[in-house]
């Protein structure tokens, strides 16, 4: 909880999501990089001056998703937004590559300077639409300490959106949250079934009884 209060020092934050273009060889990608950087700093800026606490960006329309195993092509040009982002305000700032990179993500807000990276997959496995998800706590965290980054936050899923719980039905969302908390997440994330559907508020009062970890929704 300390970590994370000291990067998010109110105590209620608002994070404005930059839902970036179609990236570099991805299906639907229309833009050139020049453009695409272009567009996510005017949404960034456009949030900065509503106020909003912090900021994160997500290759969200490289549709269809990887499962992990993003190209090098990603990696460097979310590599180049995060750092123009960085120059342009010091409000916490994180990421998210899709599916499922959280070691490329954390690279890249370690070269970045950003604050912290949303990672699915924590712990115990799902079946995404990408496929079938193992838990990566272990591997990441031990990354985190190789690249001395202990000082960016693992904000973490648990029974994440579009997914398939069946193969973890004996293991409810406060049982989920108490294994990632006992696995050194920084934070715990809930959503609802998918994008736009709200999570309930039945779960995430009974996590926040359950563990000591801040609560994102």
């Amino acid at each position: 909880m300390q970590r994370f209060q000291t990067v998010f020092t109110k105590p209620r934050s608002i994070v404005g999501m930059i839902h970036l273009l179609p990236l570099l060889g991805t299906p639907s990608q229309q833009h050139s990089p020049a453009q695409i950087l272009d567009i996510a700093l005017q949404e960034a800026d456009t949030y900065l001056r509503a106020g909003l606490d912090a900021l994160m960006i997500e290759n969200m329309h490289d549709l269809p998703y990887l499962n992990r195993h993003v190209g090098p092509e990603i990696v460097a040009q979310m590599s180049i937004i995060a750092h123009e982002l960085r120059k342009l305000s010091r409000v916490p700032i994180g990421i998210q590559i899709l599916a499922g990179a959280n070691q490329q993500a954390l690279a890249v807000a370690v070269a970045a300077g950003l604050d912290f990276i949303r990672a699915e997959g924590f712990v115990f496995s799902h079946i995404a639409d990408e496929g079938q998800m193992d838990a990566c706590a272990g591997e990441l965290l031990r990354y985190r300490r190789q690249m001395e980054a202990q000082h960016i936050l693992v904000l973490t899923d648990i029974k994440k959106k579009h997914s398939a719980h069946a193969i973890t039905q004996d293991v409810n969302i406060v049982e989920t949250a108490e294994a990632a908390a006992f696995f050194h997440s920084d934070g715990l994330i809930l959503t609802g079934s998918a994008t736009g559907k709200a999570a309930s508020l039945q779960e995430i009062e009974a996590v926040k009884a359950a563990v000591k970890l801040p609560v994102l929704v």
